[in-house]
């Protein structure tokens, strides 16, 4: 039996991968089997979607649709009512088309899907399904089929809190660690993704399915808290002692995980096609762009008046507490969102702009972003985009109204302040541009082709596994990356439509509020939220 292998890597980037497939000046490679991957397989640029943010690109890759479609637009879903905003976590049953894993399973092909986000709760399919983004308490609830996690249990050292977020480890960020405490975030990371490591070696040897999927993802969180120790540009600036040990824990990391990879793909045999992925990119980011703050300036939107020092001091941490609903017309709800969301007048007298006017009003306010510089007289914003453009599709209008690109590829901050400042070190930051590796049977050679992007992913597996490619996905097979010969004799095929989706098929646990909570804090400690 012929195993399609995929391995995600969130937020990989070639910027990384090429240093650490690259001899150094000692001659050695920190990551050698993916240099091996490099020389005798396929590579490209992956396009991320609209906003290269993790939970709506990852379900594109598992859906073969765009962010309009499926319905994912952020990492939570946003709901303004009477001055209120509101927050809820979407999951796998707010997606609103099939995944691969269940149009592989109608088919009569087995699966497994590890790690992976917005996949629980989950549904029944032919395989084993393991999600990620949960916490660690809700493992056994949220893994298919019922016995499996029992099964995990049965692994020497299976540990679910290194496996799931453990909240208690990952409620941190680099600015609040002492030195230690830094070394210690990348080390919990590389424990973590041997844990998954273990159960995809596991479930790869003994269930021999037809498509093996992992997502790694601690090449993300990494990036993000240590960027200045993996860019090439920047990992000579610093050569104190610990800047020293940080590089060496961040190699070792990669090491561990081009060890991991190279053996998922012996044990998946010589005749596997292997894919390999990320989401998005990664990239430094310089400036920090206030966008509540620019259009208070602008005049689109108004703060609070505060009344006494602590009100003021809570200020700067406040999401929408001190807004004035009265004064605002334009507003971000989540710094991931890069997003504006126009509020649209409900009936005459009411805060907002009258529907006959929103198209002028959000040209003009276009206009306006577009004049915002930084301390060098740049433009700040280099890309906006309208939602119809952005978002495409019967879900265009869940999603802002607005789509910023950011100079640097930033992620906006919604707190009161100066508007634009410099940082002093560049922080990692979500790139478009994530990457794209094929290797093994009917691959290309050692060759760069042109960029693909994450929605033409489920269309690669489902053609590797000999399955015809739905006709309603918006992903293709490219054919670039692939032989001549190969594809003369392994034609793509188009088949009907995948199903709708039902969403009562699936088992249900809700969050606890105190988790809930504790997301919150995850996210906004890794950037996403304020």
């Amino acid at each position: 039996m012929t195993t399609t292998l995929f391995i995600g890597l969130d937020g990989a980037t070639f910027t990384v991968l090429d240093d650490l497939t690259t001899p150094d000046k000692n001659g050695e490679v920190v990551m050698p089997f993916m240099r091996k991957i490099y020389e005798n397989g396929v590579r490209s640029k992956l396009l991320s979607t609209p906003n290269p943010l993790t939970p709506p690109s990852w379900v594109s890759i598992m859906t073969g649709r765009s962010p309009g479609h499926h319905g994912i637009l952020d990492f939570l879903r946003a709901d303004e009512r009477d001055g209120e905003i509101y927050f809820t976590l979407p999951d796998a049953r707010d997606v609103r088309n099939e995944m691969i894993w269940s149009i592989a399973t109608r088919q009569d092909k087995s699966v497994v899907s590890l790690n992976f986000p917005i996949t629980a709760p989950p549904k029944e399919i032919n395989g084993s399904l393991v999600p990620g983004f949960v916490p660690w308490r809700h493992l056994r609830r949220n893994v298919t089929p019922a016995d499996l996690f029992d099964r995990l249990k049965k692994m020497p050292g299976f540990e679910p809190k290194e496996l799931a977020w453990d909240f208690e480890q990952e409620s941190k960020a680099v600015q609040e660690l002492s030195e230690q405490d830094t070394e210690n975030w990348v080390t919990y990371h590389t424990t973590r993704e041997r844990q998954w490591f273990q159960i995809a070696e596991k479930l790869l040897v003994e269930d021999e399915p037809d498509l093996m999927a992992v997502m790694f993802d601690g090449t993300d969180k990494i990036q993000h808290q240590a960027w200045q120790f993996l860019d090439p540009e920047l990992v000579d600036n610093d050569q104190s002692d610990w800047a020293k040990r940080m590089i060496g824990h961040c190699k070792e990391y990669f090491q561990e995980l081009d060890a991991a990879i190279e053996k998922l793909v012996n044990l998946a045999g010589p005749d596997a096609q292997v894919f390999l992925a990320s989401d998005h990119g990664f990239a430094g980011s310089i400036i920090q762009v206030k966008i509540n703050a620019i259009l208070c300036e602008l005049g689109y939107l108004g703060w609070k008046e505060a009344d006494d020092s602590a009100s003021g001091a809570r200020r700067e941490k406040a999401w929408f507490a001190n807004l004035d609903w009265k004064k605002t017309i334009a507003y971000c709800q989540t710094p991931s969102s890069n997003g504006i969301t126009i509020r649209i007048a409900s009936r005459p007298g009411m805060p907002g702009v009258k529907p006959s006017e929103y198209e002028a009003f959000r040209d003009k306010l276009i206009q306006d972003l577009y004049t915002i510089t930084d301390d060098e007289g740049k433009p700040v914003f280099t890309n906006i985009q309208k939602r119809e453009d952005a978002y495409p599709g019967p879900c265009m209008r869940e999603a802002p109204d607005l789509l910023l690109e950011l100079s640097d590829f930033g992620f906006v901050s919604i707190t009161d302040g100066p508007t634009v400042e410099k940082r002093p070190i560049p922080l990692g930051t979500h790139h478009p541009e994530g990457i794209f590796m094929g290797y093994g049977k009917g691959f290309e050679k050692n060759k760069f082709a042109d960029s693909c992007y994450v929605w033409d992913i489920p269309a690669m597996l489902l053609h590797s596994m000999g399955l015809p490619v739905p006709k309603d996905f918006e992903g293709a097979v490219p054919s670039q990356m692939f032989t001549p010969e190969f594809l003369a004799a392994n034609p793509v095929v188009t088949g009907p439509e995948t199903e709708s989706v039902d969403d009562n098929s699936a088992k249900d646990e809700k969050m606890s509020k105190e988790e809930q909570e504790n997301l919150l804090k995850q996210l906004e400690l890794l950037g996403y939220m304020e």
